[in-house]
């Protein structure tokens, strides 16, 4: 799915490193049910996804990058649970980075965040792109159960990355936003069979496969085969349950489904797991 930007000009941006403002990055920093961050950056200008893990686990995750806090231009949020944003006041105060969300969102996390200067206080509205420096940034609404999540394009020039983690059920409208992506992190949280016959609760299990809780192995699968196109580079399978998943599990599940609609992983598409507890793959478009 496409959209139109108009971009600002990044004269003293904090993340301005030199070079071709089309350079495109991407590396997940943490992925799964306790905790995730995503790094986005261009030569311009450098994102945080969500902080749902420690500030010193965000350092570190940068640092391996070659990255300070010092050098993220903004924060944006999906939504407020607190695998997503564990670490963002911290972050916000130690770097003074500028913290998006919707205004729902804002008010369902803004107590457990702490004191946020107010000009670091900033809103997104799903379907109006927001423009960082020359990275536009569009959110769009998903199914869960949340005060108002959403999910993220990413686009500069022509490169498109996207980001679709905590969905309850996959709608057209998610089916457009990753469409003509070129690196997509997708949900792929729990094996259904796992989940059922698994320790948790009656009504967290009815949670969890509810329409506004999140994609199974199966269904990420489905939804994967649905909006793969010859764009689409690289796949990142995201947001796993440590209890309920195994990162074999799901991506073996995934990559049959793809399969028996003729989608040769690793050679039409590149398909690796996000990591848990340490950084994924790096990539460059």
């Amino acid at each position: 799915m496409g959209f139109s930007c108009i971009l600002s000009t990044p004269l003293n941006g904090r993340g301005m490193k030199g070079g071709s403002p089309l350079g495109l990055e991407f590396c997940t920093i943490a992925s799964g049910s306790s905790g995730n961050c995503t790094y986005i950056g261009t030569k311009y200008t450098k994102i945080l996804v969500d902080a749902g893990v420690s500030g010193k686990r965000m350092e570190d995750g940068l640092a391996e990058l070659k990255l300070s806090g010092q050098d993220i231009d903004a924060l944006f949020i999906t939504h407020e649970h607190l695998d997503h944003v564990k670490g963002a006041g911290i972050f916000s105060r130690r770097f003074d980075i500028p913290i998006y969300a919707t205004v729902e969102t804002w008010a369902a996390m803004e107590g457990s965040l702490g004191k946020i200067a107010p000009g670091n206080k900033r809103f997104v509205y799903a379907d109006e792109v927001c423009p960082i420096n020359d990275i536009c940034v569009k959110p769009f609404a998903i199914p869960h159960d949340a005060a108002d999540p959403v999910a993220y394009n990413f686009l500069v020039g022509e490169k498109k990355i996207t980001l679709a983690t905590d969905i309850g059920h996959a709608t057209d409208s998610i089916r457009e936003h990753l469409e003509g992506s070129d690196i997509l992190l997708l949900e792929s949280n729990h094996d259904e069979t796992k989940l059922k016959k698994g320790k948790y609760p009656y009504h967290l299990k009815q949670r969890i496969l509810g329409e506004n809780g999140h994609l199974s192995n199966h269904a990420a699968g489905e939804l994967l085969s649905s909006v793969v196109t010859g764009k689409m580079k690289y796949v990142f399978l995201g947001h796993l349950s440590e209890e309920n998943n195994d990162p074999h599990l799901a991506y073996e599940t995934v990559a049959e489904i793809l399969r028996k609609n003729h989608i040769k992983v690793n050679t039409h598409l590149h398909m690796d797991m996000a990591y848990r507890f340490g950084n994924g793959a790096k990539i460059e478009l």
